[in-house]
């Protein structure tokens, strides 16, 4: 049963909204976001690019550019490796591009996620050896590379770590030790000592900060480096980043650069998806980045690559609709794989613990992820799906808000022979004897509570449907891109009632009505997914409670106000 709670954090609403000039209901929308000072507030409604912090803030990245200033003056081969995944594939496409616009001797390697597995392998240091690479630069993965690179410098190699992942660690004694591996330059928000105030970009944003920085040492005209706005903002909402400051803006500006992108391969994508106008952070996480994702999933991730580095309309356009395909089938193998997870939780003791380990042996490894959130969305706790892969047990976890996914497997690392992650996701591979001990150690450690475990939906503000107009809908668009850790609004009202209701849709599964307040107003709604059930419900209650969000629906030139 979802609980209702109503956020309650607290401000001058009415001194925000003069200060700002906007409505305190918006004021109080922005508090809700913690957003709090006036600095962060005015950076919120009207924060720019040029608000976007030095990328030599960043530890290592004087370090990092003094190298490659060497290495591409005196030809080295330069080697990118990336990762599989929509925020892999669009760092090695920016640090591609960038260094060819530096004149570097460069190539990249995305392991495949089969044959290779995440992350910098031995095999991928010893292809480099005998390739005759010099230098490798990691993007979206290295962090906890550790014997890998330490291989690579016994070699010879030049290492420079591009990441945003965890840095990993292990407490003795209470004491938290980080290991760091020795790489000729590091760059990683997430270090300690590290001074850039944004913690949480994604590992596309620091590919990009190191050619912004390269591009600033070369003297190349600013304006270029804004050429990877879309791809920095596509990995940021694809690899599910907090909207929050800096990822804030680079979305919002990101967003608005798709429409007349120069990127062949993005214009393809969108065309291939009937995407024109208006392109949001929701058509980046639900319809264009998991056709990205796709091609490292079921085929090869060079496939995206190959897309985002397109040089024809005609090439992209085909290359894209092999993506869109194999997207569906993506979706078709996921609907399977996620019925046979729900069964295996319903017909045995898993539905009893706190934290889900599921092991269905068939299921493909490239979709546990998705899978894994499906089963966390459906049951509200961590959630892990293992599968058979050709060397053991790989998985992935997918976490609930009050559980930081990466710390817990830090306490059952002896079960796992490779791991790593956020709070909110990982990766893990182990021996399948080592399942069923893992899955008891993690529950014994889990400290969540029942309350932790109870789904919530969280309110921003309890307002009439009488209290929106077009004023207050006009001013919600200031607050987007919406996304994690910056929400989607939510309304709410008691003692409503629904009148006019009728079912809609070609799948006979949206409902149109109007809402009435006990003083006469009414607004129209509209309800997705579930409508008749709604309806039915509605009709059974009499009087309801609702939440809702406000919008304009444009009709055959006719606008209204209207709830969904």
């Amino acid at each position: 049963m979802e609980k209702w709670v109503v956020s309650a954090k607290r401000a001058d609403f009415q001194k925000i909204a003069q200060r700002f000039g906007i409505d305190p209901v918006t004021a109080r929308l922005i508090r809700n976001r913690e957003v709090v000072t006036e600095e962060e507030i005015n950076l919120y409604l009207y924060g720019t690019i040029q608000d976007l912090p030095s990328p030599w803030l960043l530890k290592d990245m004087k370090k990092a550019v003094d190298i490659l200033e060497r290495k591409i003056q005196d030809n080295k081969s330069i080697r990118i490796i990336g990762d599989y995944d929509i925020d892999g594939v669009t760092a090695t496409c920016i640090l591609l591009k960038g260094f060819r616009r530096l004149g570097a001797r460069v190539d990249t390697y995305i392991p495949d996620r089969i044959a290779d597995g995440y992350g910098l392998h031995m095999p991928l240091i010893e292809k480099a050896d005998q390739n005759g690479i010099d230098t490798i630069v990691t993007c979206d993965n290295g962090i906890a590379a550790i014997k890998e690179i330490e291989e690579a410098k016994r070699r010879g190699m030049t290492v420079i770590v591009t990441d945003h992942h965890e840095i990993p660690f292990e407490d003795k004694d209470d004491i938290r030790e980080y290991h760091i591996p020795a790489a000729d330059a590091v760059i990683n928000a997430k270090q300690l000592d590290c001074t850039y105030p944004y913690k949480n970009i994604c590992g596309a944003v620091a590919a990009w900060k190191l050619i912004c920085a390269l591009y600033e040492r070369f003297g190349v005209p600013e304006y270029e480096k804004f050429d990877y706005l879309e791809l920095a903002a596509m990995a940021t909402v694809g690899d599910i980043m907090d909207l929050q400051g800096e990822n804030r803006i680079l979305v919002k500006e990101g967003l608005k650069k798709f429409p007349h992108t120069l990127n062949y391969g993005l214009q393809a994508l969108m065309r291939a998806n009937d995407l024109k106008d208006r392109i949001t952070a929701y058509h980046i996480g639900f319809v264009l980045g998991p056709c990205i994702n796709a091609s490292g999933r079921l085929d090869t991730a060079a496939r995206s690559l190959e897309l985002l580095m397109a040089e024809s309309p005609d090439r992209a356009a085909e290359i894209a609709g092999d993506l869109k395909a194999l997207n569906e089938s993506r979706k078709a193998l996921t609907e399977l794989g996620k019925e046979e997870a729900f069964r295996l939780v319903e017909e045995t003791d898993l539905k009893n613990d706190r934290v889900l380990v599921v092991f269905p042996p068939d299921c493909h490894e490239s979709l546990a992820g998705i899978i894994a959130g499906k089963v966390r969305e459906k049951y509200n706790k961590p959630t892990f799906v293992l599968t058979r892969a050709e060397q053991g047990i790989k998985g992935s976890g997918r976490s609930i808000e009050s559980y930081s996914m990466y710390e817990e497997m830090v306490k059952c690392s002896e079960y796992m022979t490779q791991f790593g992650g956020h709070p909110m996701a990982a990766g893990l591979s182990m021996k399948e004897e080592q399942i069923e001990g893992f899955r008891r150690k993690l529950n014994q450690v889990c400290t969540l509570t029942e309350d932790d475990l109870s789904p919530k939906i969280t309110i921003d503000v309890p307002m009439p449907i009488s209290y929106v107009n077009r004023k207050v809908i006009g001013e919600l668009s200031l607050l987007e891109p919406f996304g994690k850790a910056n929400t989607t609004p939510l309304f709410a009202q008691k003692d409503v009632q629904v009148v006019r209701g009728k079912v809609i849709g070609k799948n006979q599964n949206t409902a149109r009505f109007q809402l009435l307040d006990s003083a006469g107003n009414c607004i129209d709604a509209i309800r997705f997914g579930d409508g008749p059930e709604f309806l039915k419900y509605a009709q059974e209650k009499g009087r309801i409670s609702v939440t809702y969000y406000p919008e304009i629906n444009s009709f055959m030139g006719r606008e209204t106000l209207q709830v969904t």
